[in-house]
């Protein structure tokens, strides 16, 4: 059963793994650098300094997007990958030399599960629970998903792996939310808030709309930078 799962990730990958398109290469290798999603991080962070006047509950909000990271990437990295010993697509030995590579990217030696789909899942899980805005939670889990895109077009990744990572990053996020409620509780005051104008949990609903602001002019740059270079 493991082995005829596997041949259908191979087969599943080598659908989707790049394409002749020179555009779509540089538009991918964007996407997936870490240093493109800095103004949506900071945004991010703006809106919780916007919507948090008690320090110790923003400090646990910035805690918790770190715990995020920590029990979604480097657990993977540190522990999962090493363990489990999965080869990447472009380290496969029996259909490495079918993946495409873009620019001899192959990544490490080792691919599951996908840690760009953990981590970016995971925090787009903590901030949907944690400001409870329809639009921003539909951007950053389309930010999550492009992200898991990018892996499948450079083959570093098989759709498995993206698969048990975005489950790990969903269970990740929102346990670690549960758990800055929980250290939190007795920190709000209740208030009664227009809903047109604040979510559930007291966050203003224009204050959500500056992440997703900053996600679309991020898409829009990427695009016409693969464009021009």
């Amino acid at each position: 059963m493991i082995e005829f799962l596997q041949d259908i990730d191979r087969e599943l990958l080598l659908g989707i793994n790049g394409s002749d398109s020179l555009y779509l290469d540089r538009l991918v290798r964007t996407l997936t650098n870490g240093l493109t999603w800095i103004p949506l991080y900071l945004s991010l962070f703006y809106m919780v300094m916007k919507n948090n006047d008690n320090f110790r509950r923003l400090l646990l909000v910035l805690g918790g997007a770190g715990l995020c990271i920590l029990l979604a990437g480097t657990v993977d990295d540190e522990i999962v990958k090493p363990l489990v010993a999965r080869w990447r697509p472009t380290h496969d030995p029996q259909i490495g030399i079918l993946v495409d590579i873009v620019d001899g990217y192959r990544g490490g030696k080792y691919g599951f599960f996908s840690a760009h789909a953990s981590n970016t899942m995971s925090i787009a899980t903590f901030f949907c629970w944690l400001a409870r805005s329809r639009r921003l939670s539909i951007a950053l889990v389309i930010w999550s998903l492009v992200n898991c895109w990018t892996r499948l077009y450079l083959g570093v990744h098989f759709p498995g792996d993206i698969l048990v990572g975005l489950i790990w990053g969903i269970t990740v996020g929102t346990g670690v939310y549960f758990l800055y409620r929980r250290m939190t509780r007795g920190m709000y005051t209740p208030r009664n808030l227009n809903p047109a104008q604040y979510t559930t949990t007291c966050y203003r609903r224009l204050d959500c709309n500056w992440p997703v602001a900053v996600f679309i002019y991020t898409l829009l740059f990427v695009f016409i930078k693969a464009c021009i270079l």
